[in-house]
């Protein structure tokens, strides 16, 4: 039997695609927001395709900020360019 592939929908183009395709930017329960490349830390998630035009979209319509209940700060949005630029620094 095959094993299920967890889905998750983009903020940018809201289309559900496989949550290892996308990237999660992440709230702790401490309120940090942060990138969680594992998806595995504790917190409100977030995703968006690994493409510019997408978080483009979803910076523009405040949906990371709605999703996440946060104003996301701009070193995060900048790591999330890098991460898409393929810099994975």
């Amino acid at each position: 039997m095959q094993k299920k592939i967890p889905m998750r929908q983009c903020l940018g183009c809201r289309e559900m695609k496989p949550k290892k395709e996308l990237i999660r930017a992440v709230r702790s329960p401490d309120g940090v927001i942060s990138l969680d490349f594992k998806g595995k830390n504790p917190g409100r998630g977030a995703y968006v395709c690994k493409n510019a035009d997408c978080l483009k979209k979803a910076i523009k319509s405040k949906a990371l900020e709605r999703s996440l209940d946060a104003a996301v700060p701009e070193e995060v949005i900048a790591a999330l360019h890098r991460q898409m630029e393929g810099d994975h620094g």
